[in-house]
């Protein structure tokens, strides 16, 4: 066992760990640039391990996902002279700590498909293979994805099936979504040419600024169109996304396609319950083989209260996943998926307005 002392880094440490990731890799470096933001920022989950010597043998690097209970092992070295002395186990130690003290209940990572001694040390520390991703290392080599459940792993795991598709443009969560459900039940390829034919059939044309986002009646209508079962729960009947626009004019045309989408559904016989979608209705829902596309408010995300279409991905007794087609500006696509939100917290985000919207779109094959 190496001994050494595991803290948070310094900016004194910059300089050596710049030279250590330099010795550790030979491609997919972290940059000088970034290991001074993560310092600056005092992030502590960039844990240094320091020799006696005051030597730096290794570090591992934690990123916290906002508004989720999510960490993910973004990189992890040691020196390549302290191999073989167990520092990686412990920089593990330390980091599966700190996503632990700071509330999360997965710790997530990914590591290359030919580094047999990675994935036997994570294997043997109870993470779990759950994905895979295809040409991610800048060599094009795959990475596999594994998890850890850091303070129990569940009977009814999550189901990890659903594909995730990211939004194209910022308007067009909701379609992006349904592209998903499409993937997932009818093996249909996404494009962004379909993605942005979604939205015009399902847009609101106004929101509260830019560009409209989709009624959820409106997706159904695109999804019942498209060959799948289609079902809406809203706990509003009068026209939606109304309360927080001023224009009277803009307010007129919501209302007006608000009716059209009203009139279509009864058309279409697409089932629309005027009531609250429960967690229970939820959970049934996803053991039934059914996709559900809800929406949410993006303030516990992202701090910005916008209306934002998520897909779930599963459920166990603690938390659902979601699938969140925007990754933004500081999160990689891989931290948009499956994303562990308690039941707690999805509570408190799937309300959206002044009017408090809670609703939900239920597709099927």
């Amino acid at each position: 066992m190496c001994s050494v002392t595991l803290r948070p880094a310094l900016p004194a440490d910059l300089d050596a760990l710049s030279a250590l990731e330099q010795r550790c890799f030979d491609s997919d470096r972290l940059s000088r640039r970034s290991f001074k933001k993560w310092i600056k920022r005092q992030h502590d989950g960039l844990i240094v391990a320091e020799t006696p010597e005051r030597e730096l043998a290794g570090y591992a690097l934690v990123l916290l996902q906002p508004g989720t209970r999510l960490a993910r092992l973004y990189s992890i070295a040691v020196d390549p002279s302290r191999r073989g002395q167990k520092l990686g186990e412990q920089l593990m130690d330390a980091a599966e700590d700190y996503a632990h003290e700071e509330r999360r209940l997965y710790l997530r990572l990914e590591v290359r498909k030919d580094n047999a001694g990675a994935i036997a040390l994570y294997e043997k520390r109870g993470y779990r293979l759950f994905g895979l991703t295809p040409d991610y290392y800048e060599d094009h080599e795959d990475a596999l994805r594994y998890q850890k459940r850091l303070h129990y792993q569940p009977a009814d795991a999550a189901r990890l099936h659903l594909p995730w598709v990211q939004q194209s443009t910022p308007f067009t969560c909701g379609p992006a979504c349904l592209l998903m459900a499409l993937a997932a039940l009818k093996k249909q390829t996404p494009n962004t040419t379909e993605e942005l034919l979604l939205w015009r059939e399902a847009t609101t044309i106004f929101m509260t600024a830019g560009h409209g986002g989709c009624h959820p009646m409106g997706l159904a209508i695109a999804a019942k169109q498209r060959g799948l079962s289609a079902a809406v729960w809203s706990n509003q009947k009068g026209a939606l996304f109304v309360d927080s626009v001023r224009d009277p004019d803009k307010k007129a045309v919501i209302c007006a396609l608000h009716e059209h989408f009203v009139k279509t559904c009864r058309q279409e016989s697409i089932a629309v319950h005027y009531q609250d979608f429960t967690a229970t209705d939820l959970d049934r829902a996803i053991s039934n083989g059914k996709i559900v596309l809800v929406l949410i408010s993006t303030w516990r995300l992202d701090g910005r209260k916008a209306p934002h279409w998520v897909a779930i991905s599963g459920s166990d007794e603690e938390c659902f996943y979601i699938h969140d087609p925007d990754p933004g500006e500081d999160q990689a696509p891989l931290d948009c998926q499956h994303v562990p939100i308690t039941r707690e917290k999805f509570e408190q985000m799937r309300k959206y307005g002044q009017a408090k919207l809670r609703t939900a779109v239920v597709l099927g094959a």
